[in-house]
């Protein structure tokens, strides 16, 4: 590949009128690669000389320096063309620029003396001065042209000549050089292209698998997700659900209590007067915890039924309770007086005081002739005087009444 010049050419030719202006201080200047282009641009220009040029030099670059100096025998300026190639080149990139050389010698025209330098040794100042001065083709001074001009100096030598045999051999292996450094930019560009071949098949693979596992990652937290979401509507569901059966026991208790025909505390009484409640005293309402049905017939009540089954049930022809009446006329007894710390010690005892029963819901007392209790607490000593109401020992020791449906005999 050929030469850019153009890219940066003011810049280039420039510095380069500068060198070869005898008026401009400027005697040197260096030109390189932009990178690895093929693009020349200016790296440095100066005033100092060889010496100062010399310090420019880069062992990792390939370079072009064109310096003004000053012929020691002549004191005419010269012009010299240094082609740098650092020992830090690779091979290809020396075989590329190889082909440059004979382009950069024709931009910087004027040039007396061509070096080809590859190392500090080649490029010592004293060594190009030296070249400069045999290059110059006259080896004497004007001071002393005139004082030896009528001296005879002896027979003079033969004229020397620049001619040079052509050598085919010579010829050829420059021409193999060429062609292997051709072959040589061939392969590293090969080499290149496979590597970055090699790269991009690296990059997409590792996309490929950083795409798979996000997709994997976002398809567990979905599931995840969901399984969450499932569990807390199944828990909200249970949550709900435990509070319409607490709703619907409240309500069924509320329902229980407004049933009551009679105030129970007002029979306790009577009962405990010996006054046995007459029929007018006790309504034909339904018990309040529910109870089979017997068959009533059309338009009959259901006290006229109850009083038709007394006269059948009738064993003799003493005066039989009332029919119509829902309470069994019991005596009442005093209960005997016991300390309340002997009603719960142990098991034994509470097998001793008759019938027991397991509380189904809470209940309040209303006054104290009532006990309370809470769900799944015993009540002990059981007497069913009525079937709606009990009587019994409460969880507290106390004595009193307390409704049937709201327990379960054990």
């Amino acid at each position: 590949m050929a030469v850019n010049l153009s890219k940066n050419g003011p810049a280039v030719t420039a510095a380069y009128k500068e060198v070869v202006d005898e008026k401009a201080n400027t005697n040197w200047a260096l030109f390189t690669y932009e990178g690895n282009s093929n693009d020349i641009r200016l790296a440095d220009k100066g005033d100092g000389g060889l010496e100062e040029l010399v310090e420019e030099l880069n062992s990792g670059k390939v370079m072009y320096a064109f310096c003004r100096v000053q012929d020691p025998n002549s004191g005419l300026p010269k012009y010299v063309l240094i082609n740098w190639t650092g020992e830090g080149v690779n091979d290809a990139r020396k075989g590329i620029c190889a082909n440059h050389v004979s382009s950069m010698a024709n931009f910087l025209k004027g040039a007396h003396v061509t070096i080809n330098a590859r190392a500090e040794e080649d490029v010592e100042p004293e060594a190009i001065m030296e070249k400069v001065a045999k290059a110059s083709g006259a080896n004497y001074s004007f001071h002393k042209e005139r004082s030896s001009r009528f001296q005879d100096s002896g027979p003079q030598g033969p004229v020397g000549s620049v001619y040079q045999k052509t050598n085919a051999m010579s010829e050829i292996k420059k021409t193999n050089k060429d062609n292997f450094w051709a072959q040589a930019e061939k392969e590293e560009e090969k080499r290149r292209l496979e590597e970055r071949r090699k790269a991009e098949e690296e990059r997409q693979q590792l996309e490929r698998e950083r795409k798979d596992r996000e997709a994997k990652e976002a398809a567990l937290r979905d599931k995840r997700d969901k399984e969450r979401a499932s569990q807390i509507e199944q828990q909200k569901k249970f949550q709900q659900e435990a509070a319409n059966k607490e709703q619907e026991k409240c309500r069924e208790a509320a329902s229980l209590i407004s049933q009551r025909a009679v105030n129970p505390r007002d029979m306790f009484k009577q009962r405990e007067r010996g006054i046995t409640p007459s029929d007018s005293d006790v309504p034909c309402a339904a018990p309040a915890s529910p109870q089979p049905e017997p068959d009533v017939g059309d338009g009959q009540s259901r006290c006229e039924y109850d009083e038709q089954e007394a006269v059948l049930q009738e064993p003799s022809k003493e005066e039989p309770p009332a029919a119509n009446s829902y309470v069994e006329e019991v005596t009442y007894e005093e209960p005997a007086q016991v300390e309340e710390t002997n009603f719960y010690e142990g098991t034994e005892e509470t097998s001793d005081r008759g019938s027991c029963a397991r509380a189904l819901y809470d209940y309040q007392a209303a006054d104290d002739t009532e006990i309370s209790f809470d769900p799944d607490e015993i009540i002990t000593g059981i007497e069913m005087i009525d079937d709606g109401w009990w009587r019994g020992f409460g969880p507290d020791g106390h004595f009193g009444m307390f409704p049937a449906n709201y327990v379960e005999l054990i």
